[in-house]
């Protein structure tokens, strides 16, 4: 048999089956295509109870109604992974022309054992980043150059590898978790160790700074209190261990004496930053018989600290606004995400893990509008003769509000702004790798640092 007539054999059989709808459901890699889902099932149809679980609808009374948000100001230091110990800056002045203005290479990207993992810090003009293989880089925010190096891997006492951890900085140190079970404070100026401390377990997240305590979580969900000053240890407190988890580092908020920690169980702790004693506790969780992936409950995005309330949003599909002193909740929405949610004005915004930006009102829970990031961006790859073909979407990271553009970034290499008001698509830079940590903000431009070890600043 000839190569045409096998391919017009293949193809006439898949079309002849995919005609029955019975089989064309049980198609893999989608060969038969989607059935529409309506809203009321007919005999025989059957209607997706996640996508109708999920379902989130702008409220009616809010439509084309317009919200306040405050105008952009000046930051000059990006000191947290957040930006600030609350994981919070509502509104910069940062990349008003939204060009490229240069890249550098600072290290190794994700390969197969390191990943790219922690976010962008900033202070007195540098910019400090670590790489895939645990090399923290202390960069000049003007032109990209390196001015200093320096690894904390342990290759002796962890021989099969290390990934993740990140970095923050305050009084003069730079303070760098890491994959390979150590959490240490280097002199911000030339990079020299001040302070190592040895851990149990990796660690995947950033540190927080606040006051003279270092915060940060491992992989165990136990949250450690290091003195800023000597490295010494002042308290930890250990959460429900959970060992889905999902590849994303997130980082305690601070507020005054408060610390809120994430944990892979789906908890949000509050917890005394004088002695570790728990306050309250939330678990971010609404399990799915429908989804085996909401068991993972983890809240890989930061909780942000706003006006007294506390904003968090878990893999497990709970997006929650919590009272910070008792933790009660002010409202709840299904959303599953990863990303840190952004409270600014009288917004909330949030991207779901499923690409979908969520404007919420802050006070009342209700949606003004959402919009689907992925529209005109899937790709098909992998097929044979156009069957067998995957889809594939961006994952998106963010957002930052800057200099009135919603700005993210995303696993196709694109940083995108967006109109906050109504979501509308304004402009694409291509970064050309990608990126999946949110952008930071520091004396008026925008560091993104992509997956391949590059960093970008955007102007």
């Amino acid at each position: 048999m000839n190569r045409v007539l096998k391919v017009a054999l293949i193809c006439g059989v898949a079309v002849t089956v995919a005609s029955c709808g019975t089989v064309r459901r049980n198609l893999p890699f989608g060969l038969g295509g989607k059935e529409e889902v309506g809203a009321t099932a007919s005999a025989g149809q059957r209607i997706s109870v996640l996508e109708f679980e999920q379902s989130l609808t702008p409220s009616a009374a809010l439509s084309g109604r317009d919200f306040f948000l405050p105008g952009p100001q000046a930051i000059t230091a990006w000191t947290q992974p957040g930006g600030t110990s609350e994981n919070l800056v509502e509104h910069v002045i940062a990349a008003p022309n939204f060009q490229i203005a240069w890249k550098r290479n600072i290290g190794e990207g994700s390969a197969h054992v390191g990943n790219v993992m922690a976010p962008i810090v900033a202070a007195d003009g540098k910019i400090f980043v670590l790489d895939g293989e645990s090399t923290v880089s202390a960069v000049s925010a003007d032109t990209g150059e390196v001015l200093w190096k320096a690894n904390v891997k342990n290759a002796d006492r962890d021989r099969n590898g290390g990934f993740g951890g990140g970095v923050a900085v305050g009084g003069g140190k730079v303070f760098v978790s890491s994959g390979y079970r150590s959490m240490s404070a280097l002199d911000a100026n030339t990079g020299a160790v001040v302070w190592t401390q040895q851990v149990d377990a990796p660690i995947h997240g950033a540190p927080t700074v606040s006051g003279n305590r270092v915060f940060v979580v491992d992989v165990d969900s136990q949250l450690f209190a290091f003195d800023a000053a000597t490295g010494a240890q002042d308290w930890t407190y250990r959460g429900i261990a959970e060992p889905a988890r999902v590849m994303r580092a997130s980082s305690p908020a601070v507020s005054g004496n408060t610390v809120v920690a994430p944990f892979a169980s789906g908890q949000l702790v509050a917890l005394s930053a004088l002695n570790g004693q728990a306050v309250w506790e939330e678990t971010l969780s609404r399990t799915s018989r429908t989804s085996a992936l909401s068991e993972v409950r983890d809240v890989a995005g930061r909780p942000v600290i706003s006006r007294g309330m506390v904003y968090g949003v878990s893999h497990s599909g709970v997006l929650s606004a919590l009272d910070l002193r008792s933790g009660q909740a002010k409202w709840q929405l299904p959303v599953t995400g990863v990303n840190a949610p952004l409270p600014v004005g009288d917004a909330v915004y949030v991207v779901s893990k499923s690409g979908q930006l969520i404007t919420v009102n802050r006070d009342t829970g209700q949606i003004y509008w959402t919009r689907e990031l992925n529209e005109g961006r899937v790709r098909k790859e992998g097929g044979f003769f156009g069957l067998f073909d995957r889809e594939l979407t961006p994952q998106w990271s963010g957002p930052l509000l800057a200099s009135n553009r919603l700005v993210m970034v995303n696993s196709f290499g694109e940083a995108v702004a967006f109109d906050p008001k109504t979501g509308a698509a304004q402009t694409t830079l291509k970064l050309g790798a990608p990126a999946y940590i949110a952008p930071a903000a520091y004396n008026g431009a925008l560091y993104v640092l992509t997956d391949n070890g590059q960093l970008i600043c955007i102007r």
